[in-house]
């Protein structure tokens, strides 16, 4: 098996860890501690070409592989968590449905304008009672003379008080669970559609994190995705690949964390000579080192997969690169902390932002309990 990294994908994991250290590490305690959304590295990432990393050249996108997509994921991460997360649910969960189950017609005039950085897409499945469970979808669409009617509230929306389009779940056959669900996609300022409630989070915090509420919402009837009642499969095939951009965000803050931990151990001195010489400071770097590979190899792995196209290896992969991914991350950021003692509780240097930041990845995309289950499932079923 070759490891090595192609041309173009080494490219892109300078190109962006460059980017990472040199624009995003200055600022990520600014936006942090303010939690505006940081548009200037939005900006400059549209004109990088990574809002829309693997998207056809056709469509304004960069025509790359899904490799280079958690490279650049990952690097990003590493720099600044917030707009790690900005970029993996803009690519992975908006723009991912509309170009595999949109039109000819929703991908020339919407998806065109996602891949550049134009506007910025959310996607939006989480409910009050539907979160793991999907089933419990209460907004409801209905198809009234030649328009689908939306009402119902989504929440914990990433990007979701920026969006320019949603692209959501909502039931349209009652009484048949997830048989029932259907996606659509909605543009800001579509009358009935708003913005509510911002979350005040723990961590990520430059992200824009939102309620979306629809009263009395109507779209065209052709801004359904795929057809009536493909919601459940939309997404579960788009969460797929939302876990291994989820996964490379956790692969990059443990990154970020052990480097500030190497670094701090050689400076840091105790008992006359660096805490780096010290045996047990030595163990805790080897095991997050180890980790860190480990992850980054699943991720990668899932990745490749990903691109192949082969539906049965990357769901069961995607899971386990987002579940080893997101554990090693907390675990990681909790040594790092420990390394830097006192100092590192406080918010002079940035191991503890890694360590809230962290801490979502566990959660969202599926929590790691959901992540177990779909291993499980898919490797009972390779048994017979």
């Amino acid at each position: 098996m070759d490891f090595k990294l192609k041309e173009e994908q080494q490219m892109v994991r300078e190109m962006c860890r460059s980017f990472a250290e040199n624009e995003l590490k200055p600022k990520a305690e600014h936006y942090d501690r303010t939690h505006e959304f940081p548009w200037e590295h939005v900006k400059k990432l549209s004109e990088m070409g990574i809002m829309g990393v693997v998207y056809p050249e056709k469509y304004n996108g960069a025509g790359m592989d899904y490799l280079s997509y958690a490279i650049a994921v990952e690097e990003i991460s590493r720099g600044c968590a917030s707009t790690g997360v900005i970029v993996s649910a803009h690519n992975s969960l908006c723009l991912s449905p509309i170009y595999y189950f949109g039109t000819d017609e929703h991908k020339e005039k919407i998806l065109s304008h996602l891949t550049t950085g134009e506007w910025i897409g959310c996607f939006g499945i989480t409910e009050p009672e539907a979160g793991s469970d999907a089933a419990g979808t209460k907004t409801t669409a209905e198809l009234k003379n030649g328009k689908w009617v939306l009402n119902g509230t989504k929440n914990f929306i990433t990007n979701g008080g920026v969006a320019n389009i949603a692209v959501v779940t909502a039931v349209t056959e009652k009484g048949i669970g997830h048989k029932g669900l259907s996606f659509f996609i909605v543009e800001k300022g579509t009358p009935g559609f708003s913005v509510g409630k911002t979350e005040d989070k723990l961590g990520i915090c430059a992200s824009s994190t939102t309620e979306l509420v629809f009263d009395n919402c109507q779209i065209p009837e052709g801004n359904i995705l795929g057809k009536k009642g493909d919601g459940f499969k939309i997404a579960m095939h788009t969460l797929d690949g939302g876990r291994v951009g989820i996964a490379a965000q956790a692969l990059g803050i443990a990154q970020a964390a052990l480097d500030a931990s190497a670094e701090y151990a050689k400076m840091r001195k105790q008992f006359g000579k660096p805490i780096a010489d010290f045996q047990a400071i030595q163990w805790m770097i080897a095991d997050m080192a180890t980790e860190i590979e480990a992850a980054r190899l699943l991720v990668y792995q899932a990745a490749n997969y990903m691109q192949t196209g082969d539906r049965q290896r990357y769901s069961k992969y995607s899971a386990m690169a987002k579940l080893f991914a997101s554990e090693v991350s907390h675990r990681a950021t909790h040594k790092a902390i420990q390394i830097f003692g006192g100092y590192g509780y406080t918010k002079d240097y940035p191991v503890e932002r890694f360590y809230r930041d962290s801490r979502i990845t566990e959660i969202y995309e599926g929590t790691s309990e959901v992540q177990r289950l779909v291993i499980a499932a898919s490797t009972l079923r390779e048994y017979k």
